[in-house]
């Protein structure tokens, strides 16, 4: 009885000292922990990418990190560094155009905006509501959060170098995960097998590829998405184009789309006069929405061959739940918790 209750001791003190310590790790841990998340789901989601660019480059691996590493400045900071900056300089500018909204007459939508297809009538309804109520209700409905966002830009400005010090560390622990990429990959799936046998590996080789799968199927379509449109608004000259450009990424990430965007710089132009132009943008409009439906299946089944609403949901659960590193959190999350609870009700039905 003395050995069993010396083992119990032995037993509870070694597990409180084992929480102890990773307690305390994960609290010194804690400012670098934003950093090696993004790293790592960064790292996941590009590692086909990296032996590609590897094998171009006579096979050395270094090369290959340093191209990769100074591509990931290049989409990350310099975007991010352009896009604040322009939004909170022109800050002034925005709230101007925002209180002189009101004065604005828009005329009745003409006879070709509800011949459009799918969205016609739609868009002619709301267009209509809208030159009826007149421009100031719009106006004085926008004024408040317009307000709010640019108090929040003024207030956060001062933090943007901190946020971009995030941003470069996140890159630097990439890197480092570049260089060292087979090590830490055998160390998680060696965890997984400890944990759990056999299923512990296959849940985290399960979760790499549904990271990759949203990265290709959600933040790659989204990226197009953008791209696509912020060329269609430099071409038409529409005011402030990199950061509507920067605002078509968010809400194409978030599953809300580029159109709404969109569909306002067509509404501006033909406001402005440029019916043409305006009629270009729509066309535009329905090019950039219809790649959202053509592209993210076939990217996202390339990544892995698990379910769309699956995705989608752990996408914006994700978002919701953990901030914009749950977009690639939520899936895996999701995914794994899935193909258990699957292989658990296919054994017990055998």
């Amino acid at each position: 009885m003395s050995d069993i209750r010396r083992d119990l001791t032995h037993t509870i003190l070694a597990a409180l000292v084992i929480g102890g310590l990773l307690i305390g790790a994960l609290w010194i841990m804690r400012p670098f922990l934003p950093a090696i998340l993004w790293a790592t789901m960064i790292t996941v989601a590009t590692w086909p990418l990296l032996l590609g660019v590897q094998r171009m480059l006579w096979n050395r691996r270094w090369l290959a990190v340093v191209v990769l590493t100074l591509t990931m400045l290049m989409v990350f900071v310099v975007p991010f560094v352009l896009a604040i900056g322009a939004v909170v300089g022109n800050a002034d500018q925005i709230l101007d155009w925002s209180n002189t909204l009101g004065s604005f007459t828009l005329p009745m939508p003409p006879d070709w905006v509800r011949d459009l297809p799918l969205v016609g009538d739609r868009l002619a309804a709301a267009w209509r509501q809208i030159a009826q109520s007149g421009m100031e209700e719009l106006a004085t409905q926008l004024e408040p959060y317009t307000r709010d966002v640019l108090r929040w830009l003024a207030t956060e400005a001062g933090s943007v170098g901190m946020v971009g010090v995030q941003i470069l560390l996140s890159v630097l622990m990439a890197a480092i995960l570049y260089a060292h990429g087979e090590g830490v990959k055998s160390f998680v799936r060696r965890l997984g097998r400890r944990l759990a046998g056999e299923r512990g590996e296959a849940a985290v080789i399960l979760a790499g590829q549904a990271i990759r799968a949203v990265a290709m199927g959600v933040v790659v379509t989204a990226l197009v998405q953008a791209i696509v449109g912020g060329i269609g608004l430099a071409v038409a000259r529409v005011p402030f184009a990199p950061v509507l450009t920067a605002l078509m990424f968010l809400l194409a990430v978030t599953q809300i789309g580029a159109a709404p965007v969109l569909a306002c710089a067509a509404a501006w132009l033909y406001w402005k006069g440029d019916a043409g132009w305006a009629i270009g943008m729509i066309v535009w409009t329905l090019l950039v929405g219809g790649l959202d439906n053509v592209l993210r299946p076939i990217l996202i089944r390339q990544g892995a061959d698990l379910p769309l609403l699956l995705i989608f949901a752990g996408v914006i659960g994700g978002l919701l739940a953990f901030g914009l590193v749950g977009l690639f959190i939520g899936p895996a999350v999701l995914a794994v918790g899935y193909t258990l609870l699957k292989d658990w009700v296919n054994e017990a039905g055998r």
